[in-house]
């Protein structure tokens, strides 16, 4: 099993180190199930009183909690300790040192041989192509990117430098991915946007499919979770800027334009043509109708339903309609004794009649 020095860890990603500098560690893990030779975090304080009962051989804190993670433990054993201001971001540090350090190396960047590269792609430097993957006619996969088994990279499209898709990806024909990003497995992008006219038809309605002649262009650090989907713009193209997050089961339809550094949770579906702005935050299953514009800085709730534009910074939840967060969780917890007051209503009437 590899191990690595606190001391290392210290050269390594800064912080202030309390305790013996050669601490070995083995494994990075929760506070509650570290052992002995693991390295842990906290962030919370709520969680404090776990220092005292953490089997781990070092735990990264706050300066605020540096003389509680410090303190001998009630076996007679001396705490170590990386003080940083922020526990949780030196954690985030530390799993990608890890990942780069302690895994077992990959093998060379190649080309399998069961791969399928069109003669005229073109391939940069140290590109790894999986078993079984499709790079098709013009396509342009930049150095050191990395295409996983049964993978397609359709027709001229493109995929920057240092990018991952994951296996059983479809990357669609005149899509663009930028550098360093990560597409996670069964990700579709570039699939037809759902645009149809309707019409009489001989037994009723029937629709006209819209050749969606857009692409989907993605920036620069980008992660897409698994089985999400971006479809193509119908005219002009759907966009997701640098730095944007996105998770598992999320819809994103035709001509959507998504602002650099917003985080999508997972099942959100963005209905077409809506704008959503910079650093926002989209929590689990919310959902965002069509031609709206939602401003830098916005903030939504778990399930909220956002049918109207959103044109000032904050944080907004609800689904009847959705509202700032404050008013909507004064007006739920009204909701939940309605049905209290109906009866007192009710009981007053029976005595005035």
């Amino acid at each position: 099993m590899k191990q690595v020095l606190v001391s290392e860890l210290i050269a390594a990603l800064g912080g202030d180190l309390l305790g013996a500098a050669d601490t070995a560690i083995c494994a990075v893990a929760p506070l509650e199930d570290a052992g002995a030779d693991a390295i842990a975090f906290l962030a919370n304080p709520k969680y404090e009183a776990q220092l005292a009962t953490t089997g781990a051989a070092c735990v990264i804190v706050s300066p605020k909690l540096a003389d509680a993670a410090a303190a001998r433990r009630g076996d007679g054993t001396s705490a170590c300790c990386i003080v940083t201001p922020d526990p949780y971001l030196y954690f985030a540090r530390l799993t990608q040192w890890w990942a780069a350090n302690m895994r077992k190396p990959r093998a060379a960047p190649a080309i399998h041989p069961t791969a399928t590269v069109a003669p005229d792609a073109t391939i940069g430097r140290d590109v790894e192509v999986g078993p079984h993957a499709v790079i098709e006619s013009g396509a342009v996969l930049g150095e050191g990117a990395r295409i996983g088994a049964h993978t397609i990279v359709e027709q001229d499209a493109r995929v920057g430098a240092f990018t991952r898709l994951a296996p059983h990806v479809v990357f669609g024909h005149d899509c663009v991915i930028g550098e360093r990003s990560l597409v996670h497995s069964g990700v579709v992008i570039g699939a037809d946007g759902f645009g149809f006219a309707p019409t009489k038809g001989a037994h009723g309605m029937a629709w006209v499919k819209i050749e969606q002649l857009g692409a989907v262009r993605i920036g620069d650090g980008v992660e897409i979770g698994a089985n999400t989907c971006i479809d193509r713009g119908a005219l002009g193209d759907t966009v997701i800027a640098d730095g944007v997050i996105i998770d598992n089961l999320v819809q994103i339809a035709h001509n959507v334009k998504i602002g650099r550094g917003t985080a999508i949770a997972g099942a959100v579906a963005i209905a077409g043509s809506a704008e959503i702005g910079a650093n926002c935050i989209v929590a689990g299953a919310a959902r965002i109708n069509g031609h709206i514009k939602i401003t830098d800085g916005v903030q939504i709730g778990p399930t909220a339903n956002i049918s109207n534009s959103i044109d000032k910074a904050g944080a907004y939840a609800g689904m009847w309609p959705f509202e700032d967060a404050a008013s909507w969780q004064k007006n739920a917890a009204a909701l939940r004794g309605l049905y209290e007051l109906r009866q007192r209503v009710r009981a007053l009437e029976k005595k005035t009649t």
